[in-house]
């Protein structure tokens, strides 16, 4: 396969994130690349609060537009009452309308990267694209997973481990350190997901096959490798070979960044 135009030699431009795991396994990479994801949509303006706080929004906002459904539906309730709860469920509704297809979408991403972790544990690289299109993104962040070729099976156990804990800071202190969220993209930009995966790969409804996936050759990417530090070496998958029988798959799941407005700045 032959490398995406502005990626030059990946031996150049990476660095390293250690983990005291003894693998990378199906939720430790699960976890890593949805922190990204979440990571790379706030620093980029494209989401208000980090995910974490979004979610939980968004959890509390239909709990209590359900809430007041229920309310309403008691026959002894007052008119000044009715009114009330009814201006009240007016605004959570408009709420909910504002974020509501951008956390269905993430939701789906998330399945689909289980899926797609299900079908191909040994997963090694994987890329986010902020921008308009792939072809001409504004910012390219890769993850680099090493393998050994004992790669154990993922069963669909998806619960955050402490490992994986441990190395989603790591990841988002490396992404930091090289300068991930340093310049702003203003206005509503895509996300888009492309995992590097066997041609055989059969997920029509998440994944679609990018075949010479070639970017914009002035972007130049951030690059990490998330490798054990127990893992020898000289047992290592060089990071440019075992890759002829792979092509790239982006994930139909665009996440839309939001329209809203940020603080200006004195």
């Amino acid at each position: 396969m032959e490398m995406a135009e502005g990626e030059g030699s990946t031996e150049d431009h990476y660095i390293d994130v250690d983990t005291s795991a003894i693998s990378l396994g199906g939720s430790v990479v699960f976890h890593v690349i949805n922190d990204a994801v979440g990571f790379v949509l706030y620093m980029h303006q494209q989401i208000p609060s980090v995910l974490q706080d979004m979610s939980l929004d968004f959890d509390e906002l239909q709990s209590e537009y359900k809430e007041l459904e229920g309310n309403l539906a008691q026959p002894e309730l007052k008119p000044l009452v009715r009114r009330k709860i009814m201006s009240r469920k007016r605004e959570i509704k408009h709420e909910i309308r504002k974020s509501e297809k951008l956390m269905n979408t993430i939701s789906s991403l998330r399945n689909a990267l289980q899926l797609m972790i299900c079908e191909t544990p040994g997963i090694q690289r994987v890329m986010l694209i902020l921008g308009g299109s792939p072809l001409r993104p504004q910012k390219v962040y890769e993850f680099f997973f090493p393998h050994r070729d004992n790669i154990p099976c993922c069963e669909g156990d998806f619960a955050k481990s402490k490992a994986a804990e441990a190395l989603s800071r790591k990841t988002i202190r490396a992404l930091i350190t090289m300068g991930a969220g340093s310049c702003s993209c203003p206005g509503p930009m895509k996300l888009f997901i492309l995992v590097l995966a066997p041609p055989s790969l059969n997920l029509p409804h998440h994944f679609l096959p990018k075949r010479d996936f070639r970017y914009n050759k002035k972007i130049v990417p951030l690059r990490l490798r998330l490798k054990c530090i127990t893992q020898e070496r000289a047992t290592e998958t060089p990071l440019n070979s075992a890759t002829n029988d792979l092509i790239w798959f982006q994930c139909r799941h665009v996440i839309k960044g939001l329209a809203f407005q940020t603080p200006e700045e004195e």
